[in-house]
């Protein structure tokens, strides 16, 4: 679906723990399996991240 009139999304939040925990969590795969879950019906058994320039990122969702 396209739109004439793109609308930017910006969403904040403020977390109560240190910097390198808070980015562990959010970039090791490890834990990116645990925590990427929308519903009790779905999980992630695999995910991969490349944090460098031109990198990818990938998780596998079921």
């Amino acid at each position: 679906m396209e739109t004439s009139n793109p609308t930017k999304v910006t969403v904040e939040t403020v977390v109560q723990a240190p910097v390198a925990k808070v980015w562990s969590y959010w970039t090791e795969p490890d834990h990116i399996t645990k925590w990427y879950q929308p519903s009790e019906e779905w999980h992630a058994p695999r995910a991969e991240n490349d944090l460098r320039v031109g990198g990818e990122f990938l998780t596998r969702m079921e």
